[in-house]
């Protein structure tokens, strides 16, 4: 599975980072393990001890799902590779319980390209299956490949690969399922994308997947696996997600940057203290500053930053010490749609409009929902803003 960076509207921390360990860098894309991961590994061997499969028993399906992983994170990679092609970076890779999940910086623009990004995860799990195959069917253990072994035998080599080889086969059989952000949901979104807005496209994949997402709860609960629940509930929630981004996408359309941005604002000094900075913060409603030094903008101070400021460093700190120095700085007539990406690559919690050099206004993710809802309020009166 893959996913974009954070959509507008939205806390720009990515949540399945956090409590993750990170495995190391590879292609220059960053691979995290979740901690609910160590659950996982923790219950198959329980559940195969219980079984009375024994210490081998519980070692051989660690050993398999370590193996199923290293499949999956084949996988995401090749959704991140192919997006490369594109020109789309990745900014990192987190293996879950439920799977793995590459998390694109933004969605490809051409509908092929998103269906080739799409493909190109499963193809790995084809390709290893195919890679699989002859050496499974030498040593003749297909048919061992469904069944468990003896209780407290030591499972065997062949039987392993034959385990894998099917769960490649059924990773690309369920990933092809078209719920909606799983790779069938963005084959059906880009196949959709080909002859409609692709607004609309994620709006009937998104609903695709959410009728599937019922059908996961409801086989879940009727066959105990907690597992489909899971990803029944990563389907509705993520589908709906991208859904709404793809329609605050459209609604922004061609927008100049200052249709969006707040021109009453308060800027911040360099050398001003945490302490003035968060006497600014409670005095009005805006959480987060531009930060300028001598008539330039050289940062952004936001409240997190404010916060996490305040509690490692003490109220007479510099801002300086506590700002984030990779700022946005866009113009005002620069396309909204181009420097939201912009927002998102960056992980800024605003953008810093300027003219000439001297800062003009303010865009956040939060004005933007506003300033659509009003667009969308509007409409309904049959005129556009």
């Amino acid at each position: 599975m893959y996913r974009e960076g954070p959509p507008c509207g939205v806390e720009v921390e990515h949540p399945v980072r956090s409590g993750s360990l990170k495995i190391g860098t590879f292609f220059g894309i960053g691979v995290y393990v979740h901690w609910t991961f160590l659950l996982l590994l923790a219950y198959v061997a329980g559940s195969a001890i219980l079984r009375d499969r024994g210490v081998a028993g519980a070692a051989h399906s660690i050993v398999l799902i370590l193996a199923v992983f290293f499949c999956v994170l084949l996988h995401e990679y090749g959704h991140a590779l192919t997006a490369r092609r594109f020109g789309v970076a990745t900014r990192d890779i987190t293996l879950l319980p439920i799977g793995g999940v590459a998390r694109l910086e933004r969605m490809p623009r051409e509908p092929v390209q998103e269906l080739l990004v799409a493909l190109a995860g499963p193809a790995v799990n084809v390709v290893i299956a195919l890679l699989l195959l002859p050496i499974v069917l030498v040593m003749g253990a297909l048919g061992a490949a469904t069944q468990l072994p003896e209780p407290g035998a030591m499972p065997g080599f062949g039987m392993l690969l034959g385990q894998l080889l099917v769960i490649n086969v059924v990773l690309v059989v369920f990933n092809m399922i078209p719920a909606f952000p799983m790779d069938g949901g963005r084959v059906l979104r880009s196949i959709l994308a080909m002859t409609m807005p692709f607004a609309k496209a994620t709006a009937i994949a998104a609903g695709v997947g959410q009728v599937l997402a019922g059908g996961f709860v409801i086989l879940g609960i009727l066959t105990g696996n907690l597992l489909l629940v899971l990803i029944a509930l990563f389907v509705w929630i993520g589908g709906s997600a991208e859904s709404r981004h793809a329609q605050e996408q459209a609604g922004i359309g061609a927008m100049p940057v200052h249709r969006a941005m707040l021109t009453r604002f308060r800027a911040l000094s360099a050398q001003d203290t945490l302490d003035d900075a968060l006497r600014a913060l409670l005095a009005g409603s805006q959480p987060d500053f531009p930060v300028v030094d001598e008539g330039k903008t050289v940062g952004v101070l936001s409240r997190a930053d404010l916060l996490q400021g305040l509690a490692a460093r003490g109220p007479a700190a510099h801002i300086a010490d506590a700002m984030r120095r990779d700022v946005v700085i866009v113009g005002e007539h620069d396309p909204l749609i181009g420097a939201m990406d912009k927002m998102r690559e960056t992980n800024s919690p605003l953008l810093v409009v300027e003219r000439n050099g001297v800062v003009v206004g303010l865009v956040t993710h939060e004005n933007v929902g506003e300033l659509l809802l009003a667009r969308e309020a509007i409409a309904r009166h049959g005129v556009v803003a």
